[in-house]
């Protein structure tokens, strides 16, 4: 399988941004079993979501978060980017306060 890139911008400090990653993730983690893993300001992910394998690295930087994972194929690939890329900008739009964030994810 090869590998699927994506760019996820956002105008949050990076604190601000992990907090809201580590929500998605912490929902990813209650919702379908997916692990994560921290380092810096990565961090890996692994599971399935959606019925569709995740294994993927990110980095958040100060203007984005930048990734890639498996591919999961053609048939599936443009989903899966689309639900990454819209959950992830979800979380980060900076109009949206953290409660706001939480209540998305329910």
């Amino acid at each position: 399988m090869g590998t699927m890139k994506f760019e996820i911008p956002h105008t949050l400090n990076k604190d601000d941004a992990r907090k809201r990653v580590e929500q998605l993730l912490q929902y990813w983690k209650s919702k379908y079993g997916v692990q994560s893993n921290w380092s810096g300001d990565g961090a890996k992910v692994t599971g399935k979501v959606m019925g569709i394998s995740l294994d993927a690295n990110f980095t958040i930087t100060d203007g984005a978060i930048q990734g890639e994972g498996t591919d999961p194929g053609m048939l599936l690939r443009s989903k899966a980017k689309s639900y990454i890329q819209d959950k992830f900008a979800s979380v980060l739009d900076a109009s949206k306060s953290t409660d706001d964030v939480n209540k998305g994810l329910a």
